[in-house]
């Protein structure tokens, strides 16, 4: 059989500001959602732009950092693997999460940028604006707690 790869690479603005959390052994853990649009044409012809919504989970240092320089609205390069979990919500319902574990993460903006998005009039998230400041990059960090470590409490939303 051959290797397999399950790596995602994205580029988006945060929605809203991280949060971070600790597990019961104290590892940091930072969730936060990343908007990715797309142009696609309608069957008229006329353009419109589809907005993807992405769930992201950081481990460890990584997460505390994460917490600490992004914000809303924020450009932001991600580099992950996509993991989807089971678990029993508090209603005792079984539930699925679909997210980002980020690898390494690239704050693209500066804060000029981040303003200037949230300024804007539109409710999409647009990418217009380029990097104005060097990337700032984090990585390294663990991407995830032992299995055995990991309760509902533990879930980062």
């Amino acid at each position: 059989m051959a290797g397999s790869l399950n790596k995602a690479i994205l580029i988006g603005r945060l929605g809203r500001d991280p949060e971070l959390r600790h597990t019961q052994s104290n590892m940091a853990v930072c969730n936060f959602t990343l908007a990715t649009n797309e142009n696609r044409k309608s069957a008229s012809g006329d353009g419109q732009e589809h907005t993807e919504w992405h769930r992201v989970v950081v481990w460890g240092r990584q997460a505390e950092v994460a917490n600490q320089y992004l914000q809303k609205g924020r450009l932001v390069y991600v580099e992950g693997r996509i993991q989807t979990r089971k678990y029993t919500d508090r209603d005792g319902l079984e539930r699925s999460s679909t997210e980002i574990v980020a690898r390494d993460i690239q704050f693209l903006s500066s804060q000029g940028d981040r303003q200037e998005f949230m300024d804007s009039s539109s409710d999409n998230f647009s990418s217009q604006g380029t990097a104005s400041q060097a990337p700032v990059t984090t990585s390294s960090a663990p991407s995830a707690p032992p299995a055995d470590d990991f309760t509902e409490d533990d879930i980062p939303f």
